[in-house]
């Protein structure tokens, strides 16, 4: 029976991978790194699951977790961006664990950007020797549900910079799925990197307009200049980095190639990416009220 580690457990992507893996009910034992064992203990109550205190900044959780792990499921925390501080160390006592497989959550395009971390990470993976998957996602569904549901909401609007750049999207419900079946048989999917996506991409425009069908009410969108962003979302309280993480996000896709579609969800799952259409259909009610 190998040990498989979830860390982010608690987040979006960390407990689809958890739900899909606990619907496979395989021969494995799953452990979830988590912060705060208690409270996440009350969150997967319906989950047979073991907990481990697991923090990115604290080297002795992380030490005492891998010991603990065959697979490990890495998932980046959003705000840790300096990847020799958090992520040599980690790489690191993984080797000294002797973890033998690490499925990383990069991002579609890590290979061609140096700058991201997802790329640095990724190179330090490949060079510790030990058997890696990469999975690549598109750009979330979820975004919608969070990041940018207020305007959503409350403006009835999306409003970014993208001008008419097409997204390739993907819904956190297929990560986690694909996750689920690499982390139960990792030498089948050894040091290979997986692109996910939907079937379709699209520009923010046709976003809106499907939403407005889904949701029943008109939702505009707006592409604003780079400094009319940037003033309207520090007047709403937005913190300088996630105004920057944003702008990078929808704002360069306007002089880049739309990346391309990918069938590794329905050829790892058995089953067609969730459509844009579904996942609006799936979460009205949170698309609708705060």
């Amino acid at each position: 029976m190998h040990r498989i580690l979830i860390t982010g457990a608690t987040g979006n992507v960390g407990s689809d991978a958890i739900k899909s893996l606990h619907d496979l009910r395989l021969n494995y034992k799953l452990v979830a790194g988590v912060r705060n064992v208690e409270e996440s203990r009350a969150k997967f109550a319906d989950y047979d699951l073991d907990f481990v205190k697991f923090d990115f900044t604290d080297p002795a959780t992380i030490e005492a977790a891998l010991k603990q792990c065959d697979v490990l499921f890495l998932l980046r925390p959003p705000g840790l961006t300096d990847v020799g501080k958090y992520f040599k160390p980690l790489i690191d006592q993984a080797v000294a664990s002797e973890v033998r497989h690490i499925v990383f959550l990069s991002v579609q395009g890590a290979p061609l950007n140096r700058f991201i971390p997802h790329h640095k990470i990724e190179k330090l993976i490949t060079e510790s020797g030990i058997p890696f998957t990469f999975l690549r996602p598109a750009y979330f569904m979820q975004n919608f549900t969070t990041t940018l549901r207020e305007d959503l909401v409350e403006r009835k609007q999306i409003f970014l910079p993208a001008d008419n750049a097409r997204f390739t999207l993907i819904d956190v419900r297929d990560i986690g799925a694909v996750a689920a079946q690499v982390l139960v048989r990792p030498d089948k999917y050894a040091n290979k990197a997986f692109d996910l996506t939907s079937e379709e991409p699209l520009m923010f425009r046709q976003m809106a307009e499907k939403l407005s069908r889904g949701l029943g009410r008109t939702i505009n969108y707006e592409s604003p200049t780079l400094w009319e962003f940037f003033r309207e979302k520090r007047r709403e309280g937005y913190s300088m980095g996630l105004i920057v993480v944003m702008a990078v996000l929808h704002y360069l896709p306007r002089f880049q190639k739309t990346p391309p579609l990918s069938p590794w969800v329905e050829k790892i799952t058995g089953s067609a990416p969730i459509s844009f259409e579904q996942f609006v259909c799936d979460n009205s009610e949170v698309l609708s009220s705060l």
